[in-house]
């Protein structure tokens, strides 16, 4: 479900390229849709989610249905009275929120800050509505109904498609077609989760909980992790309000391609730290340290295993990849060129982001938010001198280059942290299983390096020869990395955690 989600929104993409380029009109876009994006990732996927879901797993346990669905009731009228004032403020604060966000735009005097204000009021209150539709999700992949979660960010991006093909030409500009399709996205999202949590008697009916036990340990550990968890988020948006300042287009370039690393990071790494949290939240909870190890040490293996090639070919394949995909329409041939430096450069950070989507959950699910707070704080900070240094050599790309280095520093240190603590134990078999990824990939890499046209020939042809070659490329890739696994003895047996 995951997979279909993510396909189609690479799919929203290709049809927001054709329609509207690397604007001035998508760079406004894009900042509108980010900034609610990016706080409901704090509220609900990120914070929020790490906080109550290893609450509800302790609940589930030691508790019966009746403390459950209280606890569900007094959570959701605890965050919706907070959602409500946030989005209430974000709405007439609009003007502030994108001048304080893309602040380029401001003081240049562009268009894009206007359109980007107007916008932003439509699309905030999608902050509430997503938020809650997460939290939804957090319950039923809590109770291993996965698929729905999974499947729900389908509904975004049928709206967005279906907001670009057939609402753009009744506005003007074009592109506000787009800001009305998030916010009925946020409401179709929310209604089609219901029936499912009715299903499982766990249809809210919202109470206010602020003095309730389960709340304010949720509030607890959620206040720290609210920054801890969405270090990523954070730095992705920092490289928006800097990107404001550079030319027009980049803050697509860098949305693009930054969409292209999210298409495996969201496939694999984030819906293998959604299925191992409530595992993890239970094993701790029964106290199975053995068995928790064990997972921690699987979830690695799988990240290694999709993360080093799906890195390489975001690296070896930029130009093709988004002249497939997206060098359409008003997407130009320099639009290519300039978002492909920063795919490069994403691509080199991808393990790095899957790895530290499987490593927070360690923490999370022991309810220590604190420890990946510290380790945040520091990568942050990483971030920020990384991006002052590589920003004026690199422009765009020096700043999605040096959200992959604090990444690589924010993983390591999750994963030292864990080892310290005595949580991850290196599990048997880790040379035999480095000798067999480290020879799938070079061979891998060597198929595509001598079989891939060049970067202009891709330019220049037509959508058929396009999708032909790129079948032929990763089609071939996937035989040849497969192949090698299973000649040096990797069977699917080693693969279930």
């Amino acid at each position: 479900m995951t997979m279909i989600s993510r396909v189609l929104g690479l799919i929203r993409d290709v049809v927001v390229a054709g329609y509207f380029g690397a604007s001035g009109a998508s760079d406004a876009f894009f900042v509108a849709f980010k900034i609610p994006n990016f706080l409901r990732r704090l509220f609900a996927e990120g914070a929020f989610a790490q906080a109550f879901v290893p609450v509800l797993s302790e609940y589930r346990t030691q508790r019966d249905l009746d403390a459950v669905r209280l606890l569900v009731a007094k959570t959701a009228g605890s965050l919706g009275s907070v959602l409500l004032v946030v989005t209430f403020l974000g709405s007439v604060g609009s003007p502030l929120l994108a001048m304080l966000f893309a602040p380029g735009f401001y003081m240049s005097g562009s268009p894009s800050y206007d359109l980007a204000a107007e916008m932003l009021r439509i699309t905030f209150p999608y902050l509430m509505l997503i938020s809650l539709t997460a939290f939804a999700g957090a319950i039923l992949n809590s109770y291993q109904r996965f698929a729905v979660p999974a499947f729900t960010p389908v509904l975004l991006n049928l709206c967005l498609i279906g907001s670009a093909v057939y609402l753009s030409p009744l506005f003007d500009p074009p592109i506000m077609a787009l800001a009305w399709g998030v916010l009925m996205a946020g409401a179709v999202q929310l209604i089609f989760q219901m029936p499912f949590l009715a299903r499982l008697r766990l249809l809210p009916m919202p109470q206010s909980g602020w003095k309730d036990e389960g709340v304010r340990r949720i509030l607890r550990l959620m206040l720290p992790a609210l920054f801890g968890v969405s270090v990523a988020q954070i730095n992705l948006l920092l490289d928006t309000v800097l990107a404001s300042f550079l030319q027009t287009g980049s803050v697509s370039w860098l949305y693009y391609s930054d969409r292209l690393a999210e298409l495996p990071l969201g496939v694999f790494g984030i819906a293998i730290a959604t299925v191992i949290l409530p595992s993890l939240s239970r094993k701790h909870a029964e106290k199975s340290g053995e068995q928790f190890a064990q997972m921690l040490d699987w979830a690695v293996r799988m990240v290694l295993l999709i993360g080093l090639p799906a890195a390489l070919a975001l690296i070896l394949l930029a130009e093709p990849l988004l002249t497939t995909l997206f060098h359409y329409g008003q997407m130009s041939d320099r639009d290519v060129e300039m978002a492909a430096m920063s795919l490069r450069a994403y691509g080199v950070g991808l393990l790095a982001f899957m790895l530290i989507k499987v490593l927070a959950p360690g923490y999370f699910s022991r309810q220590d938010t604190k420890t990946p707070v510290k380790i945040a704080v520091k990568a942050m900070v990483a971030n920020m001198v990384f991006n002052l240094m590589l920003i004026v050599p690199l422009a765009h790309a020096g700043l999605a280059l040096a959200t992959a280095l604090s990444a690589f520093m924010n993983a390591g240190w999750l994963l030292h942290g864990l080892i310290k603590q005595g949580v991850f134990k290196w599990q048997s078999g880790w040379a035999r299983w480095s000798m067999q990824l480290g020879l799938a990939n070079l061979l891998m890499a060597l198929f595509v390096l001598f079989l891939a046209p060049a970067a202009s020939e891709w330019l220049v042809r037509d959508l058929w020869w396009r999708i032909e070659w790129m079948a032929l490329l990763v089609g071939g890739a996937v035989a040849v990395y497969l192949v090698t696994l299973a000649l040096t003895g990797v069977r699917i047996r080693h693969l279930r955690g």
